[in-house]
């Protein structure tokens, strides 16, 4: 399976899912939407480990044409 996720494209969802960790286990953000943010951040964290973004298939980047 290729990558198709940069190198800073996976660094910004890394940063983003500790972001909104440390705001979600600190109580800034509760509820369902803070719920919503976690499964996110966890999304971004599994995206950012394997390279690959299933929503950017359809658009075809620059690392599909290598």
């Amino acid at each position: 399976m290729k990558s198709n996720m940069g190198k800073a494209d996976r660094i910004i969802r890394i940063l983003i899912a500790v972001i909104i960790a440390v705001l979600f286990f600190t109580k800034v953000i509760t509820g369902t939407l803070g719920i919503v943010l976690l499964v996110l951040a966890g999304v971004f964290l599994l995206t950012s480990a394997i390279g690959r973004c299933p929503l950017y298939c359809p658009f075809k980047g620059k690392a599909d044409k290598k």
